[in-house]
């Protein structure tokens, strides 16, 4: 299989990768009667999931070595069906939370080994473009996770709303496993490669990589902050949104799906680092706007600052892919890990503001935690990186 119809893989693998992930972030009021929690804990079932995402991503490509990459993709979307059922009958909320952490643990490996095997089944420029595709893809995941959901609350209830996601993830992993290649042809140079691997250690020496990793961290707390408490903001008065019209906001992410992978043909002549200090901008506009009282304004705002997010998470897949070579999945592993434990914060660090100042306090949260995202690309990723790092050592070797 090659050009199109691969690249129809990988958006789909994007796409298997999220749809589980938030499917509840609507849902707060629901799961918070059903559990007798507060709206603000029920929150703490995406927590739980991306907690789980952050402890296991970094162990990823180890575990997955030694099989079939097609298998290892299509196989964690398959099986993230049975505990997507157990969080839908979950008889108690710590039954609740403990399925949503082990849907958790599956999706690093859909997410991981999909960007390290579009690292290996395309050029340095196209894998540039098709991980733009592949982040397109989850888009259409985030979003279809959480609309579904939302939309079928009001017809079937929130335990069956969730069987119909669980039903999509074992209907994209079967696709997926129809789709994609075995294994990418792999060069002898790279299988060469393959056998030293840099340690976890020695990737956390590289100052570049760090910030990546600290720009994941801020890059998807703003997201989750945003998304979680707008949700609770929108169901006050003066708007008074019902859980399918609070679905339906997530329709702004639709834009993405546009924006991304335009955003990633402009990185096959751009540096990563530029494409996200612009993102950042675009983010913090977004925040900004999101403080008016009208629907319009605030519905921009959210689909602005979506937007930016996607293409930032684009450019960090880049700019990783682009400078670790055959630490390339060790990398995204703990990429991942900083990632989504900065999603698991963005819904807990924000409570206590939300509380004093309501929505103004969560934008200043989103603000602090875009720019420090800007700052740290600007900093610390260089226009170098649009080179491989082997050419790179080379380079240095000849000086």
């Amino acid at each position: 299989m090659s050009g199109k119809p691969l690249r129809a893989a990988f958006f789909l693998c994007g796409c298997a990768a999220f749809l589980n992930l938030y499917a509840t972030q609507g849902i707060l009021r629901e799961l918070a009667a059903a559990f007798g929690v507060s709206a603000e804990h029920a929150g703490q079932g995406v927590s739980a999931t991306t907690l789980a995402v952050a402890i296991i991503a970094p162990f990823v490509g180890t575990i997955a070595a030694p099989y079939a990459r097609r298998t290892v993709i299509a196989g964690a979307a398959m099986v993230s069906a049975l505990p997507a059922l157990w969080a839908a009958h979950a008889g108690g909320f710590a039954s609740f939370l403990a399925a949503r952490f082990a849907v958790g643990m599956l999706m690093p490996f859909v997410f991981a080994i999909s960007v390290s095997f579009i690292g290996e089944c395309f050029s340095r420029e196209e894998a540039a473009e098709v991980s733009a595709l592949f982040v397109a893809g989850t888009t259409l995941g985030g979003f279809a996770g959480r609309f579904v959901t939302n939309a079928c609350v009001a017809g079937l209830g929130w335990r069956h709303a969730l069987d119909v996601v669980a039903a999509l993830s074992l209907a994209a992993g079967a696709a997926i496993y129809a789709w994609l290649p075995r294994q990418a042809p792999m060069q002898a140079e790279a299988r060469a490669r393959d056998h030293v691997m840099p340690s976890r250690l020695q990737l956390f020496t590289r100052p570049s990589l760090l910030a990546a990793f600290g720009f994941g961290a801020c890059v998807l707390a703003s997201q989750v902050a945003t998304f979680t408490f707008a949700g609770l903001r929108l169901a006050q008065p003066p708007y008074r949104f019902g859980t399918a019209q609070i679905g339906a906001i997530y329709a702004v992410f639709l834009l993405a799906m546009v924006v991304t992978p335009l955003a990633g043909r402009i990185a096959r002549h751009r540096s990563p680092r530029d494409l996200a200090v612009w993102a950042a901008w675009l983010a913090l506009a977004g925040a900004l706007l999101t403080l008016a009282h009208g629907l319009v304004p605030i519905l921009l705002g959210l689909a602005l600052g979506s937007t930016a997010v996607f293409v930032e998470q684009a450019a960090a897949n880049a700019f990783i892919s682009q400078t670790t070579d055959a630490a390339r999945p060790t990398a995204i592993g703990l990429y991942l890990s900083f990632y989504y434990l900065g999603g698991s914060l963005g819904s807990v660090l924000p409570v206590a503001a939300w509380r004093l100042w309501g929505w103004s306090g969560c934008v200043a949260f989103v603000i602090g935690a875009q720019a420090l995202a800007g700052l740290l690309a600007w900093r610390f990723w260089r226009e170098d990186a649009r080179q491989p790092a082997s050419l790179l050592r080379a380079r240095a070797l000849m000086r």
